[in-house]
């Protein structure tokens, strides 16, 4: 069976952008306090939304390829996150931890200090959200054949 994909890549190129934009220091410090807070607010929700759409598909092709999807619907983070990888989809395992403690932190508090801190890790997660999305694009094509 294929996911749809489309989401997750759109939510890659935003979070792209953003950082993109964000990071262009000159222009970003010229830029009145407001304005900057909501540019962070918005990488911040660009963070959340690649996080969750990683997991959501990484949850499915992990059940679609399960012998029984039942044991992935059981499996805690760490244990999904570990099975992922042995799988080929995603890389980096203690960085998948670091991302979800980033994202708890963004879910229950938000201030500009945790803001900024985030944005500093989002240009990691959009390399590995990339790995992710290569990994169940390749599925998506073996499935074809």
């Amino acid at each position: 069976m294929l996911l749809d994909l489309s989401a997750l890549s759109r939510a890659i190129q935003s979070l792209d952008a953003a950082l993109r934009i964000v990071n262009d220091q000159d222009w970003f410090n010229a830029q009145r306090a407001e304005v900057q807070q909501t540019l962070l607010a918005g990488v911040v929700q660009n963070f959340e939304f690649v996080y969750e759409l990683c997991m959501k598909m990484i949850r499915r092709r992990l059940e679609l390829d399960a012998t029984s999807p039942t044991e992935i619907d059981f499996s805690s983070f760490r244990d999904l996150i570990r099975t992922a990888a042995e799988k080929g989809l995603v890389t980096n395992v203690e960085a998948w931890f670091r991302y979800r403690q980033l994202r708890n932190i963004t879910s229950h508090t938000y201030d500009s200090v945790k803001a900024r801190m985030v944005c500093e890790q989002a240009g990691a997660i959009l390399a590995d959200a990339r790995v992710v999305l290569s990994a169940l694009e390749v599925r998506n094509e073996r499935a074809t054949f």
